[in-house]
């Protein structure tokens, strides 16, 4: 969907400046203009289409449904199957948190989504499929699905909503003023420049957060070789999982880029269990991630779905290491 934006990046990068594609300067650069320019794009559509559905399905209106509607914890399910196959890596999708929390969805629903989008997709599944197997695959993708389905529902059990942040509250609260007087009659091209000033307004909101968050995965992206993890966690010892998660946090990659690393770890002794788990970390732990979500949350909740996230990763690499 976005070859057209790689191919730009890399006409800019390597033929217009003239860096080299085997330098590191060359592969940062590429990819914070690759992704900056895919995030804001993915943005802007996004909040764009959830101002349209807000318009015709008010935020009043979504949340009573839920409320009505007794899904016996499935709607966790849902968002996450939703996330697994949406192929986004973690900063591709936080627009779409933003668009969700915009539109009203809980929050447990919306983290069961954010906690899957980047740990699953189908090109991650293919890959893996090739390289690791039936089982390997099976137990990724069940485990990532849960693991959204799992966490979403537990930090669904706390009252996370005054821990979102004062910008968010404040999109929150003037949709739901604009739900009270808007005229139904109004045509979707009478609406249409309010909905693109919305859209707009938001993605000038957090911009400078897409861009230093990107800005910081490229460096990273760029510059830290493969072996440097590698030779640490080859030894097979119960602290090598944790120890994965914990070095695979400052990394940012999508998961259909980290499944050749992960290839590399095994090949080189790392036991798969322990080379999920850091593929995990790294796809849906990240410092930019972060970056960009403290714009939608407190620090406090960060913490919060970040701590959640990690006891889960770990527990999952345990089992795997168990199972395979």
């Amino acid at each position: 969907m976005f070859d057209w934006l790689q191919h730009f990046a890399d006409w800019l990068i390597y033929s217009i400046i003239g860096i080299g594609a085997e330098t590191h300067l060359g592969t940062a650069l590429n990819f914070f203009v690759y992704d900056t320019l895919k995030i804001l794009i993915l943005l802007f559509v996004i909040v764009f289409l959830m101002g349209i559905v807000n318009t015709y399905f008010p935020i009043e209106r979504l949340k009573n449904y839920l409320n009505a509607k007794k899904l016996y914890g499935l709607e966790y399910l849902f968002a996450s199957i939703f996330g697994a196959i949406t192929p986004f890596c973690s900063c591709s999708s936080v627009p779409l948190f933003i668009g969700f929390v915009q539109g009203g969805i809980p929050l447990g629903v919306t983290f069961a989504f954010l906690i899957t989008s980047p740990l699953v997709n189908e090109v991650a599944v293919a890959m893996f499929l090739g390289l690791f197997g039936v089982k390997a695959t099976l137990i990724y993708a069940i485990s990532g699905i849960l693991l959204g389905t799992i966490g979403g529902w537990l930090l669904g059990k706390f009252n996370l909503e005054p821990l979102l942040s004062d910008w968010v509250k404040k999109i929150l609260e003037s949709k739901l003023q604009q739900g009270e007087y808007e005229e139904e009659k109004l045509t979707f091209r009478q609406r249409l420049p309010e909905i693109t000033r919305g859209a707009w307004d938001i993605v000038k909101g957090v911009i400078l957060y897409v861009v230093i968050g990107i800005a910081i995965g490229a460096a990273m992206h760029g510059y830290v070789p493969e072996n440097f993890f590698g030779q640490y966690l080859g030894g097979g010892q119960w602290w090598t999982v944790p120890l994965a998660v914990i070095l695979a946090v400052p990394m940012y990659a999508n998961a259909a880029g980290i499944v050749p690393v992960i290839e590399v770890f095994v090949a080189k002794g790392v036991p798969l269990g322990t080379a999920i788990a850091f593929m995990m970390a790294t796809v849906g732990l990240s410092i930019p991630e972060a970056t960009l979500l403290k714009k939608v949350m407190s620090i406090k909740l960060i913490a919060l779905y970040f701590g959640v996230v990690t006891i889960f990763i770990i527990l999952s690499g345990f089992l795997f290491n168990t199972i395979l």
